[in-house]
């Protein structure tokens, strides 16, 4: 696998006016499936933003689950079993993580399940604080 997706750049890629809308749909469209992957807890992550936004830029379920159906048709989905997900918990509390960053190491952990060579995202430092071995994949998507 060749990249990872975060929610970030998937949020983005929804958006025509977000500012990293160009680089993100760049990003997305670039890869061929089996190149590209996202975790599925990301599929939950951007439908409770797109439907969570303040209005104007709420969108309803229905047309969040349409660009979610965009999302399983271009990418990977990755998810971790019981057993994965219980060692990114201890991982986890070794670390002192605790609260969203969780859901980063969750992430995280699925683009290592993939041998993902790069992880993009928007928020760098959320990932960086993750373990070297994640923090060195980490990249925004290049400008177009």
């Amino acid at each position: 696998m060749k990249a990872f997706l975060d929610s970030s750049v998937l949020v983005a890629t929804f958006y025509a006016d977000h500012e990293h809308h160009a680089a993100s749909i760049g990003v997305f469209l670039r890869f061929p499936k089996n190149d590209v992957c996202c975790s599925a807890l990301s599929l939950a992550e951007v439908y409770a933003t797109l439907t969570g936004m303040p209005a104007p830029r709420r969108v309803s379920g229905n047309e969040a689950l349409l660009f979610l159906g965009d999302i399983r048709d271009r990418l990977t989905l990755i998810a971790l079993d019981d057993r994965e997900y219980f060692q990114v918990m201890e991982a986890s509390a070794a670390a002192g993580l605790c609260s969203g960053a969780i859901d980063d190491a969750i992430l995280g952990h699925c683009a290592l399940k993939a041998k993902a060579r790069a992880i993009y995202t928007w928020n760098l430092k959320d990932f960086q604080r993750l373990s070297p071995v994640i923090a060195l994949r980490v990249k925004t998507p290049e400008r177009p």
